[in-house]
């Protein structure tokens, strides 16, 4: 089979509009959760969360476009933009045929359908924009990029709740492992900050009001958060030959599902995709060195998750770092695991661990080395970066020191 690299990489979120900016706030643990600025934010219980503050979209696309692209097609794009300038590539001709966009969300075009239902119901106006159907729907996001780098390929959208993220790049890691595609843009993107977003998730008795504390024994919930995250997954030999500079290798990737309950965590699914994407790169236990954690925050989740990675790890577990970036940026839903793989590639290629931070007191379900707080600087030679779903769809990818 095939080996598969990361030549490019792009992000915005509330950490920052770049990878830089992104990775310069994780090292020194910042904390990107803030008051709400959305309208009737009054009128929500939960008023944070980690949103882009300060995003004008008229400074990156012109009325025809913003016309077009809903807030999270734009953030998307622009992260999208960054990863494949990083890369080098221009797709055309059999390269562009053989390059493709997969990606995740979750909530997809929800700040058009917010502001319409809004118009229909409230305003009661009989008439929307032409465009709604195709700036809401969810493979607009992915219609774009290909668009507009000339992606020909395998293209389409991948919505498993919390998962999405993880579960397009796996899909992109095996579709250039396998030779269906030489290159595939991939990651996520989510913008579900808005009245009805929130106001959505607020029923569900999971969000914190303060602040996300993963695996602290104070935590109260999630946070909810917003942008993108998008990589270049490229053939490790196309790589090689133009002299591209390597990120790190994705090396492995699995997927299972709990099959028991719509919204509790089991441990025997999370433990299954991740002792199989260990399997599938290749690799020892004792090889991995850090797990970015799906980490949501919430009671159920943190020690469910940490209760699998010890069965699987046995005595490593202890020497094991796991850390949840989600306290920094907060959870981006379907765009959540592709930020997330960020610190993995920092672990990898840097040497830093990104910390979890708000932790205040140890939980003796959660009783694994959680890096709590402040960044630490380690040699890593694999990751992995978990990502488990409401409906059970669990989703790990492995990553390699280039």
């Amino acid at each position: 089979m095939r080996r598969v690299v990361i030549t490019g990489a792009g992000t915005i979120n509330a950490l920052g509009t770049s990878v830089p900016e992104t990775l310069e706030a994780m090292r020194e643990g910042r904390c990107g959760i803030s008051q709400l600025d959305i309208r009737d934010v009054d009128r929500l219980s939960v008023q944070i969360g980690g949103q882009i503050h300060g995003y004008d979209e008229a400074e990156h696309f012109n009325r025809q476009q913003i016309a077009l692209y809903d807030r999270f097609t734009q953030f998307a794009l622009l992260a999208a933009n960054e990863a494949i300038a990083q890369s080098g590539l221009t797709f055309a001709g059999d390269l562009a045929a053989r390059s493709g966009v997969v990606m995740g969300t979750s909530g997809g075009g929800l700040n058009t359908q917010d502001e319409n239902y809004r118009a229909v119901y409230e305003e009661g106006k009989n008439r929307v924009h032409p465009f709604v159907v195709p700036k809401l729907m969810n493979n607009a996001a992915t219609s774009h990029v290909s668009m507009q780098h000339n992606l020909k390929g395998p293209s389409f959208t991948v919505s498993t709740a919390c998962a999405s993220s993880n579960h397009a790049m796996g899909q992109a890691f095996h579709m250039i492992r396998t030779g269906l595609a030489d290159v595939m843009v991939t990651g996520g993107t989510e913008a579900m900050l808005c009245f009805g977003g929130v106001k959505a998730w607020e029923g569900l008795r999971v969000m914190s009001k303060d602040a996300c504390r993963p695996f602290s024994a104070t935590r109260n919930g999630m946070v909810q958060g917003e942008g993108a995250g998008m990589f270049v997954f490229e053939e490790y030999d196309h790589a090689k030959a133009r002299g591209a500079e390597i990120l790190a290798e994705v090396a492995g990737f699995a997927m299972s599902s709990d099959a028991a309950d719509i919204v509790m965590p089991s441990k025997q699914g999370a433990a299954r995709a991740i002792a199989g994407a260990v399997k599938d790169a290749g690799v020892a236990l004792e090889d991995v060195g850090y797990i970015n954690a799906h980490g949501t925050g919430t009671a159920a989740n943190d020690k469910t998750e940490c209760a699998a990675v010890a069965d699987v790890f046995g005595r490593h577990a202890n020497e094991l770092m796991i850390s949840s970036t989600k306290s920094m940026h907060g959870h981006l839903i379907g765009g959540t695991g592709a930020v997330e793989l960020l610190a993995c590639i920092m672990a990898l290629r840097d040497g830093v661990i990104a910390p979890t931070i708000g932790y205040e007191e140890p939980d003796p379900e959660c009783a694994l080395d959680v890096v709590p707080n402040v960044a630490r600087e380690a040699q890593v030679s694999v990751a992995l970066s978990n990502a488990f779903a409401f409906g059970g769809l669990n989703a790990v990818l492995a990553l390699k020191r280039a």
